[in-house]
């Protein structure tokens, strides 16, 4: 069933014309709870480009989630709102292809405009004034951690989920995520780093064996809807093998792939403390330290999985959902999952082919149900 969103969208230029950004969130239709976000600073425009870039980033931050989904888009702009739902005519040069854009990011017939009072537009108009600050200050726009991700460590008794076994019923149905780690290649018995960022290496006879076993018991479960996997050749494989099993396609999700170790790809543990000691104790005493050559932290990492998460969540609110990644992904919604500390993470075994599982739900909180299940492969 295709998924419903509000996106509100907003933009402003100081001077019109003058500095200029764009801050867009959307919503899940349900609930209200805000899915995804985007701004950005566009340099010198007025205030009407501004707003029809707001409505179009929206818009396909929506369609990022679900190509198939339904949009209410809400802005306080009449202009926009009136010119977009066909009663006013659209004169001006500069908004002409900005309007015949934003009507090609969905089909028309899944879109529909509302104008709100400013009042109810807050979210986007703060976003698109973060836009502006971060152009005056020379840099672009770059979205805040959600609560959900913070990586400094949080007390452990104000972190804890609230929700679990004892959640009540009125939270509805939890969506739960399978987490499955890839099967083995030739770099996992040596324990080689092996992130994004280096040979992509597909899977080892053993590892095919271990996606087929893996295969095999899910199917037994009977309670998987949907697939998705980070892109990377070790989880398509993985995936695509449990899919044919169960009769499902793959999605693919970037978010889900490993972080990028940098020049550590490919080398042991103990060559990387050989050749870059003072960057591995650096990296292993902060999540916000990156492998050397390497653009990501774990600080990074849980970014992009927080927003992968939430990205599957509202596709697919209330459904049993496998989800193929690799160890640090993988631990990272372990870890916020459970509100603990980035360190956690170090204290995680999840072998080849192992089993996760959690549950979120709608009040926001996460119950961890599984860790590292490898009876599939005994």
């Amino acid at each position: 069933m295709a998924a419903r969103f509000i996106v509100e969208a907003d933009g402003g230029s100081r001077g019109n014309p003058g500095p200029a950004g764009y801050g867009a969130v959307v919503r899940d239709g349900d609930t209200g709870q805000i899915v995804a976000e985007a701004a950005e600073f566009i340099g010198h425009a007025t205030n009407n480009v501004a707003e029809y870039k707001g409505l179009i980033a929206g818009l396909k931050a929506a369609r990022e989630l679900d190509p198939d989904a339904s949009v209410d888009v809400r802005m306080d702009s009449k202009l926009v709102v009136e010119q977009m739902s066909g009663r006013w005519k659209i004169k001006h040069p500069d908004m002409q292809p900005l309007a015949a854009e934003a009507r090609t990011v969905l089909p028309r017939g899944r879109v529909t405009y509302t104008w709100i009072p400013r009042e109810r537009n807050k979210d986007a108009d703060r976003l698109a004034n973060e836009a502006m600050d971060a152009g005056k200050a020379g840099r672009q726009w770059e979205p805040r951690p959600k609560a959900a991700a913070v990586v400094d460590e949080p007390p452990l008794e104000t972190a804890a989920p609230k929700a679990g076994w004892a959640a009540p019923a009125d939270l509805g149905t939890p969506t739960t995520f399978v987490l499955l780690r890839h099967g083995e290649t030739p770099l996992t018995p040596e324990k080689r780093f092996s992130g994004s960022g280096g040979s992509d290496p597909e899977l080892s006879e053993k590892g095919r064996w271990q996606a087929e076993r893996a295969a095999e018991a899910l199917a037994a479960r009977g309670s998987v809807q949907a697939v998705v996997a980070s892109p990377m050749r070790r989880t398509r494989q993985t995936a695509e093998t449990v899919a044919a099993r169960l009769g499902l396609e793959v999605r693919y999700e970037d978010g889900l792939r490993e972080v990028d170790f940098g020049d550590w790809e490919g080398l042991t543990f103990a060559e990387v403390q050989e050749r870059h000691p003072d960057d591995l104790a650096a990296w292993l005493g902060s999540a916000k330290a990156k492998p050397t050559g390497s653009t990501e932290s774990f600080t990074t990492l849980t970014h992009r999985a927080g927003v992968a998460r939430d990205k599957i969540i509202a596709r697919y609110a209330g459904k049993t959902v496998l989800v193929v990644s690799h160890v640090s992904p993988i631990k990272t919604l372990v870890r916020l999952a459970l509100g603990a500390p980035p360190d956690s993470m170090y204290r995680m075994e999840l072998a080849a082919a192992s089993i996760c599982a959690v549950q979120y739900y709608a009040d926001g909180n996460a119950s961890l149900r599984l860790l590292n299940d490898t009876s599939h492969l005994r």
